[in-house]
């Protein structure tokens, strides 16, 4: 792990959550340094539930870091600066069957404590361990309206993964 990120508490991340999930976005990756995938998200939230900090994501199982995400117990959430939004662009349009993502971003990946993989570019780091996922189950959509995000009928799979150490460039 490289010595430009230090260790802090998750109640120490300065920046507003919401924006940093939904107007920044942020890389969800899997795997380890060997084979990985990542891919960009702009849904999740971050907080508090079964006595542990947790962070939620969402992942469609027709992406290729589903698969990942599967067969790992381990993922990272990396979070940038504006200046990497084209390389956050082109990993979330961009299969990673088909592309590697950071040849083709210049994005730097590094071993994270926990064995998986984050890119020295991030600002933020979050590392997490499955605890939890359950599927979207159309049937219990309250507003009907949120069916609309599925066109396709790909409903995502909800992952909850304990916060088990965030690392900061601030």
């Amino acid at each position: 792990m490289s010595e430009s990120f230090n260790k802090i508490d998750p109640q120490e991340i300065s920046e507003n959550i919401i924006k940093l999930i939904r107007q920044d976005w942020f890389l969800i990756t899997a795997g380890n340094l060997d084979k990985y995938n990542t891919m960009t998200a702009s849904w999740g939230t971050m907080g508090e539930l079964w006595n542990k900090k947790v962070a939620f994501i969402f992942v469609r199982p027709t992406r290729f870091t589903y698969e990942f995400t599967e067969k790992n117990d381990f993922f990272s959430l990396s979070f940038f600066d504006d200046k990497y939004r084209d390389a956050l662009e082109f990993c979330g349009t961009k299969s990673g069957r088909d592309y590697d993502k950071a040849k083709e971003t210049g994005l730097t990946p590094i071993l994270t404590d926990l064995g998986t993989v984050c890119f020295q570019e991030a600002k933020l780091v979050l590392n997490c361990k499955k605890i939890y996922y359950h599927d979207i189950d159309p049937n219990k959509f309250i507003d009907s309206a949120i069916e609309e995000e599925y066109p396709k009928k790909d409903y995502h799979r909800v992952y909850v993964g304990e916060i088990l150490s965030c690392l900061s460039k601030q």
